[in-house]
């Protein structure tokens, strides 16, 4: 029977991982990777790509057709910007840990990789919010929309939404590096930190949706029974805004939804660790952690799918079609 072999007093050969091998007491990128080696980097690979070329796309279509260019869907462009950046930084951070584990990298690759993470995450969360904000007011509030709702909010919106994404980030970079260090699976051991991002950049925003959501659904649901007892002919016009906006709300609300999926899970699993002296498995934090970044791959799947506008930008883009002409102001 093979004897194992200690490194720094905590780790035995039998904990390598399949991408790599011991060489004296290093652990070295193995030359004859498994086929588990090489399906992990595949799919965290693939992962990445798509989550990179599908917010391309929301993020090219929003800038190039005119039609798009509306309060909604500058919102829907720089959440587009935060999931690209998923799919560029967190998830090559991510894969790198993955495929490796943080008992091989230095602190400090850990902790950018927290503070990335936590920055991207709530970059995205807070876009949900304004979202829902920018929902409120066109559902239950239609005769002020416009103007309380107009470029200059949205950017305000866009700046504090970013603005405080990067407070919190480089708060727990900060943090980490006063108090914290990075343990088996790579957490940062920053307990109050922790406990503070998950209330401001999780708990709180959620809250806040979940209610405006409710309020929206409320009259959105009454604003339907008053179009259907309606027959005068005046009110068609406005009978087709008032579809367009639910059904603007209900792919938004999707978003939030796909979004709380993904997230959840995560986000308990940080609060039972700082409330709590037990341990998570570090295959089921990498599991948590690989479904929340996938979240960034799936908006704009779900915009392809319930919007046509975007399915046919969507499609223009891919084709080609774009490079043969000026199509800003085709009609999607």
């Amino acid at each position: 029977m093979r004897p194992d072999v200690t490194i720094n007093g905590t780790y035995t050969v039998h904990d390598v991982h399949p991408c790599y091998e011991l060489d004296n007491t290093t652990y070295v990128f193995t030359s004859n990777p498994s086929i588990i080696c090489v399906l992990l980097y595949i799919f965290l690979g693939s992962l990445s790509v798509g989550t990179i070329c599908g917010n391309l796309l929301v993020i090219i279509s929003v800038i190039y057709f005119k039609q798009l260019h509306i309060p909604t869907n500058y919102l829907i462009l720089s959440l587009a910007v935060a999931d690209l950046l998923v799919g560029g930084l967190a998830c090559p951070f991510s894969m790198a840990f993955t495929v490796t584990s943080c008992r091989y990298h230095a602190a400090l690759f850990c902790k950018v990789r927290g503070s990335i993470d936590v920055t991207l995450s709530t970059a995205s969360i807070l876009h949900l919010c304004c979202i829902s904000i920018d929902r409120y007011y066109a559902i239950c509030q239609p005769l002020s929309y416009k103007t309380k709702i107009n470029n200059r909010v949205i950017g305000i919106m866009i700046l504090v939404s970013w603005g405080i994404a990067a407070l919190v980030g480089i708060g727990i970079m900060v943090a980490s590096f006063y108090r914290g260090k990075c343990g088996q699976s790579c957490l940062i051991d920053a307990v109050l930190s922790t406990i503070l991002a998950c209330i401001f950049s999780f708990y709180i925003p959620v809250i806040v949706m979940l209610s405006l959501y409710l309020r929206i659904f409320l009259v959105a649901q009454r604003q339907a029974n008053s179009i259907q007892n309606t027959t005068c002919q005046s009110t068609k016009s406005v009978a087709t805004v008032s579809k367009m906006e639910r059904k603007a709300t209900k792919t938004l609300a999707i978003v939030l939804g796909v979004f709380l999926l993904c997230w959840t899970p995560f986000f308990f699993c940080m609060t039972f660790l700082s409330f709590s002296n037990g341990s998570v498995p570090i295959p089921v934090f990498e599991t948590l952690n690989w479904i929340t970044l996938s979240n960034s791959m799936l908006n704009p799947f779900i915009y392809a799918f319930f919007y046509s506008w975007f399915r046919t930008a969507f499609k223009m883009i891919i084709s080609g079609k774009v490079l043969q002409g000026d199509f800003s102001s085709s009609k999607l």
